[in-house]
């Protein structure tokens, strides 16, 4: 295996290693408020905006708990932010767009990391962070937008939503195509128990669509406006 598909490999072992203690590896966004002991993640898929949306979380005092894979651990009456990821990784170009206060240059990479910068650093929990709601962030330019929507979804989408992130290091193709398929690492039976804790967490974790300018997004998010805008 070349680097990419042995990281990617890794990845997934990962990812069966905290299935069996019952924590999900899930593609999100970590974040807490200042001065309390909850934690908020950002869903969505690679370009959604979480990374967006974090940036607005911060600039209102939020902190970064993971900034690409969140570690989530479920059980019965708890469910909590555990770790994740250290790197904060965002696109050059909606960041310029969005944020221009942030300075960053128009040349240089399409990609970069952010989180050597103070503000940004990630907040590695001391002990478990209670996981009070998610949101599945959609940024959009649309001026019917700038004020953000938030809307909760039906258990049976955020089962769905839940699904999906969960499995996101299982969710890759590799480089060499004679590779390993990194969705065989979870059998059948490990399987079955992820989806146990994602029926678990749509049950038990508000998880609400936001939809809009990641300030829209991130200014609800901040001020626990938890429904649609009229």
């Amino acid at each position: 295996m070349d680097e990419g598909d042995t990281r990617r490999w890794l990845g997934a072992q990962l990812h069966q290693v905290h299935l069996e203690r019952d924590t999900l590896c899930v593609h999100a966004v970590g974040v807490r408020p200042p001065d309390e002991e909850r934690a908020v993640l950002l869903l969505g898929g690679h370009g959604a905006g979480k990374s967006l949306v974090a940036l607005g979380l911060v600039e209102a005092g939020w902190r970064v708990l993971a900034g690409d894979v969140a570690l989530l651990n479920v059980a019965e009456g708890r469910i909590s932010a555990v770790g994740g990821t250290a790197a904060f990784v965002v696109r050059r170009a909606p960041v310029r767009r969005w944020f221009p206060g942030l300075g960053l240059d128009e040349a240089g990479p399409a990609t970069l990391d952010l989180g050597d910068r103070p503000e940004l650093t990630t907040q590695r929990p001391m002990r478990p962070v209670p996981l009070t709601h998610a949101v599945l962030v959609d940024v959009d330019g649309d001026p019917a937008g700038e004020a953000g929507v938030i809307r909760r979804l039906d258990a049976h989408t955020a089962a769905t939503v839940w699904l999906r992130a969960s499995g996101h290091l299982l969710d890759r193709v590799t480089e060499n195509a004679a590779g390993p398929a990194l969705c065989e690492v979870e059998g059948h039976a490990a399987h079955r128990r992820r989806l146990g804790l994602v029926r678990l967490l749509a049950n038990a974790v508000p998880t609400h669509a936001g939809w809009g300018a990641p300030q829209g997004i991130a200014a609800r998010v901040a001020t626990g406006v938890w429904h649609e805008r009229p």
